[in-house]
């Protein structure tokens, strides 16, 4: 594997030791070595060019940067992290260890290895998405996982929402603040819902749709239909679907970090995980999966690491 170093810091002691190295070139990863560049630590971020959610036509409720896609949000933050003198790795990492308290040896695939002093993990989750022929075709255009994220574009129009159970009821509900337009299809799973949702998605006007779709029809991208087995045709202009979701990969495991029961890292309120000088950031911990919330729990963390490496006649 050929690795690409966009950049290095002048005057560097020890090649290939940094204060941070960061995993993940997300919004929380380039947040994140943006303010620690700043800063003027020495930072290194590793990405292994495998974003989540590439295919989104457009980040919505990005302040300033309205319908950005993600690979000009990402492009506009390396360079940025260019500027203030980040390393920049093209690669995976296979692994990472402890040596001290203070010292961690980045592994990468290619045999490589890294120091630092401080470890960031914003690696991200990867979403398992339902089988459901030619959905891809219009993910991120018509076909969406989050209503709050997507919700405004579904404003009056014919809305399904592919899940079954707990997430199903929880989707439909959230997409009433555009649309009174939907209908739930659980793609041949029974409904499992309980009485009190029932009721609440009838007297919603919600109807729910048992069928395994056999496809999704689109054209360039925008949703038509959803064939249904059995031959039923369910017309859709907008669709929302439930996603299974598991870490990028076990760094968090490797280092002994604490998760909770679906696998996120568990941080404090400074972001610092229950292993003394490893962070973390984005969408692998609890909380809200925006661009624009990662972004910023990205720069409250660097703010963070910075001030763990501050010698003790520096800190009050």
């Amino acid at each position: 594997m050929t690795i690409a170093h966009d950049a290095s810091i002048s005057g560097a002691a020890q090649p290939n030791t940094y204060d941070v190295a960061i995993v993940g070139g997300g919004p929380a990863g380039l947040s994140a070595a943006i303010w620690l560049g700043r800063y003027l630590r020495r930072v290194v971020l590793i990405d292994a060019g495998d974003p989540r959610n590439w295919e989104t036509r457009g980040i919505h409720g990005y302040l300033g940067l309205e319908s950005i896609t993600p690979g000009e949000l990402r492009g506009r933050g390396r360079e940025e992290c260019r500027r203030y003198g980040v390393t920049l790795v093209d690669a995976t990492v296979a692994a990472v260890d402890q040596l001290t308290e203070g010292a961690f040896r980045v592994s990468l695939e290619s045999g490589e290895t890294i120091s630092a002093a401080r470890i960031l993990l914003a690696i991200g989750v990867r979403d398992v998405w339902p089988d459901v022929p030619g959905l891809d075709k219009c993910y991120g255009a018509t076909a969406h996982v989050c209503p709050d994220c997507d919700g405004y574009e579904a404003r009056g129009k014919k809305t399904v929402v592919i899940a079954s159970g707990r997430k199903a009821a929880g989707l439909a509900f959230a997409l009433t603040t555009w649309t009174r337009e939907i209908v739930i299809c659980t793609n041949g799973e029974p409904a499992a819902m309980s009485a009190e949702i029932l009721e609440k998605l009838d007297a919603l006007n919600i109807p729910i749709i048992e069928a395994a779709i056999e496809s999704v029809k689109s054209s360039g991208g925008e949703a038509r239909s959803l064939e249904l087995r059995g031959g039923m045709t369910l017309d859709c202009d907008q669709i929302f679907f439930a996603i299974g979701q598991e870490p990028s990969d076990d760094l968090g495991s490797q280092l002994g970090c604490a998760r909770d029961e679906i696998g996120r890292v568990v941080t404090d309120l400074h972001f610092h995980t229950s292993v003394r000088n490893v962070f973390a950031a984005g969408d692998i911990i609890h909380g809200p999966q925006m661009a624009i919330a990662a972004a910023g729990i990205g720069a409250v963390a660097a703010v963070a690491i910075h001030h763990s490496l501050l010698p003790e006649g520096q800190v009050l």
